[in-house]
C-alpha cells in the first residue's frame, strides 16, 4: 500500500476552474502513479458519479487500478459489475496536476456539486475528496456529529479498530 492522503484544506477556485491542490497531496499523487517522474505531472482520475454524490473523489493511479481490479474480477455482465464501470470508468475524468500544482475542473463537475468560489479538500485515505465547503458541513459533518451523539461521553474511536484488520 503506498502513500496516504492526511489532512484537509479549504483553496480558492478561479472562474477557470483552477484550484491549487494541497502540496501533502501532491506529494501522494506522485508516489501513486508509477510513470509520474521529476518534473512531470502526476496523473490521477476524478470520479462524480452519478446524482447522488454531492463530492468529486479523486484516486492515485495505483489507487484507480486496485479498484479497476476488483470490478474486473466480478462476472462480465453482472448487474454489480455494470454499476461500478458506470461509475468507475463513464462517470470519471482522467487528469493531470499541472505545472503549478492546480487541477484544473471542468464546468460539468464544477456544476454537479455546485463549486463555485471555494474548494474543501479532505483526505480519505487513499483517496481524497472535493466538496463545495457548505454541502461538506451540511451533510457530511452533520453526519458524524448525530452519529457521535449516539455515542457515549467517554466513548473512545480507537475502540473502532479493535478487530480490524486482524493485527
Amino acid at each position: 500500500m503506498g502513500r496516504r492522503f492526511r489532512g484537509e484544506s479549504h483553496h480558492k477556485v478561479d472562474t477557470k476552474g483552477r484550484v491549487s491542490i494541497p502540496a501533502s497531496f501532491r506529494r501522494v499523487l506522485e508516489a501513486g502513479d508509477p510513470n509520474w517522474q521529476s518534473g512531470s505531472n502526476p496523473e490521477l482520475v476524478i470520479v462524480y458519479g452519478d446524482q447522488r454524490r454531492n463530492f468529486l473523489e479523486c484516486y492515485t493511479m495505483e489507487a484507480i487500478e486496485e479498484v479497476d481490479a476488483k470490478i474486473d474480477a466480478l462476472p462480465r455482465g453482472s448487474m454489480p459489475r455494470k454499476m461500478l464501470q458506470r461509475m468507475f470508468h463513464g462517470q470519471s475524468f482522467p487528469t493531470n496536476v499541472d505545472e503549478t500544482g492546480r487541477l484544473v475542473l471542468p464546468a460539468k463537475l464544477r456544476n454537479k456539486i455546485d463549486l463555485e468560489a471555494e474548494a474543501f479538500f479532505i483526505a480519505a485515505g487513499d483517496t481524497f475528496q472535493i466538496w463545495k465547503p457548505e454541502t461538506y458541513e451540511e451533510e457530511e459533518l452533520a453526519k458524524s456529529e448525530e452519529w457521535l451523539d449516539d455515542l457515549p461521553e467517554d466513548f473512545d474511536p480507537m475502540e473502532l479498530l479493535d478487530g480490524a484488520g486482524g493485527a
